[in-house]
């Protein structure tokens, strides 16, 4: 692929040659707006496109204009897991294919694991698209854009592998105060159900140092909480040969000065070791939750799954945690209705459900995606069969929550403030955030506590719970004579008021120490086997 593109405005003899896909000074900044459709992963990989674009010379849209898709260049970064992905996408493109026409010189751009599946095809179906980029080339995304705009035609680019390690491109991240950091890329897993590795590879690991290095430039940016990402976190280190490393990465990111809580997502029950419950429960930083997916509780769909455990196994996982961590909040994953699924299979699933205690569970009809071993399966079940065993499902999660919210009723709790988390904050003059074991805390101020002195986003507020919902946690303690409420002002607000304020910038790129992560000043041991010297992030 070239990386030298024609340019729209002329640049004088003398002036440097732009990078590509950057523009020139003399040309006015463009507007862009990134949508995420899917998981965390797709949420990270998002604020890579958003950090290339800025580094471009493109500007964020202001929450005006993006709200009402009014901006030069729409992102959208789509998810492939599930039936109605592909339903959102063009649904999404459909309504823009009006904004764009009354907008001249809007560009459409679409990536991620819809992107990298259907390739040409989405320009086919939606010809006012302009630029497709799968999610093994994100780096690619301003010189499409800039291409599509100098040949006035779709540019469509899609790798086969991946080109660029996705953690070392410029990043602007949402959030100062918690940040998501990627150990690895890609599954070696072969689940029948899934198609994830199919678009995304196989397990890339990065190296500990770099992986290290970018929690420290976090921390110093303003984040207390990080959240290490991977398919399959806990098979960490298997291009280095080491069964142990998830949990001495654990370890050693936790211990990370200035750090105060440390999360991952997400595990696989079939490699998940006493080792790293250990790491979990000795590292104070590392919070006290786990989403640990099941998907069926029947040992015979989880064979027909391609899953390698079985019920009981999954259960003992959870009573080791537990007994390492009594307080720990267990969610989960279940997908019902997979292809020969008996009533008999189900019911496994729902004993294994009631005895999981799950805080909360993302329960899925399931849906075959094309290019998937079980999309062939024989045996598919009736949409009405399905959507019946749903229903009972998600009612008795929907008691289990209730039930395990209610037990925390009375507790004091410290909770992280995030910005828009509560969705009737202002109808409710409460705050709302998250607790150490990840639950939403929505929490009322003392009567005349206001701005200046009320808390921020990013800083950490302990309450005494005085509600529970499925959903969610009430703590209006400060609304009690003596009752439990104090702020604790952390870096992280601070860092959040100085980005309010305009006084600093937050990680937009890797063009400058501010905006991305510098890499180790020489290799960090983890105590794993190392492959030449860590290289560093740029």
């Amino acid at each position: 692929m070239s990386t030298t593109l024609p340019s729209p405005v002329t640049v004088p003899p003398t002036a440097p040659e732009p990078a590509p896909g950057v523009r020139p000074e003399t040309a006015p900044a463009r507007t862009y707006l990134v949508k995420t459709l899917g998981c965390q992963m797709n949420v990270h990989d998002s604020e890579h496109m958003a950090g290339m674009l800025e580094q471009a010379g493109y500007v964020a849209a202001d929450s005006r204009h993006a709200a009402a898709e009014d901006v030069d260049v729409i992102v959208i970064n789509t998810c492939a897991v599930r039936e109605n992905a592909a339903d959102k996408l063009y649904g999404n493109l459909g309504r823009l294919a009006g904004a764009k026409r009354a907008r001249p010189g809007m560009q459409i751009a679409v990536g991620g694991c819809l992107a990298q599946k259907d390739r040409a095809g989405i320009v086919e179906r939606a010809p006012w698209v302009d630029v497709v980029f799968g999610t093994h080339n994100l780096d690619v995304l301003p010189a499409l854009l800039e291409r599509a705009r100098h040949n006035e035609r779709a540019e469509v680019e899609i790798a086969e592998s991946l080109q660029v390690f996705p953690s070392t491109l410029p990043t602007r991240r949402e959030s100062v105060y918690a940040g998501w950091v990627s150990i690895s890329v890609g599954c070696n897993n072969t689940c029948t159900f899934c198609i994830v590795p199919h678009l995304r590879g196989k397990e890339r690991d990065r190296r500990p140092g770099e992986i290290l290095a970018e929690v420290e430039a976090l921390v110093a940016q303003g984040a207390i909480e990080v959240t290490l990402l991977g398919q399959n976190v806990n098979s960490y280190g298997v291009e280095f040969g080491d069964r142990g490393a998830f949990a001495k990465l654990l370890r050693a990111a936790g211990a990370v000065e200035g750090l105060e809580r440390l999360r991952f997502t997400s595990p696989h029950p079939a490699a998940f070791t006493d080792d790293v419950i250990e790491a979990m429960a000795a590292t104070a930083t590392v919070m006290p939750q786990l989403h640990m997916p099941l998907q069926s509780g029947s040992d015979r769909m989880l064979r027909a799954m391609r899953r390698s455990y079985r019920a009981e196994r999954f259960l003992g996982i959870l009573d080791r945690v537990r007994a390492a961590m009594p307080e720990a909040a267990i969610t989960t994953d279940v997908i019902v209705g997979f292809p020969g699924e008996t009533e008999e299979d189900f019911a496994q699933t729902l004993r294994v459900v009631e005895a999981s205690r799950f805080a909360s569970a993302f329960t899925f009809q399931y849906s075959p995606r094309p290019g998937t071993p079980a999309a062939d399966l024989p045996d598919q079940l009736p949409k009405a069969v399905v959507q019946e065993r749903y229903e009972r499902l998600a009612a008795l999660q929907e008691r289990i929550s209730l039930e395990e919210n209610q037990r925390q009723v009375g507790r004091v709790i410290e909770v992280l403030l995030a910005e828009g988390e509560g969705r009737k904050d202002g109808a409710t003059a409460r705050l709302s955030g998250r607790a150490a074991d990840n639950r939403l805390v929505h929490l009322a101020l003392p009567d005349g506590l206001a701005a200046p002195d009320a808390p921020r986003p990013g800083d950490l507020v302990s309450v005494s719970v005085t509600h529970g919902a499925p959903h969610h946690l009430v703590a209006d303690s400060a609304l009690v004579p003596g009752g439990a409420f104090a702020v604790r002002r952390t870096r992280a607000g601070d860092a959040w008021a100085a980005r309010q304020a305009g006084d600093g910038e937050h990680a937009h790129g890797a063009a400058d120490a501010a905006c991305g992560t510098p890499g180790p000043a020489g290799p960090v041991s983890l105590g794993l086997p190392t492959i030449g010297r860590v290289a560093p992030v740029v």
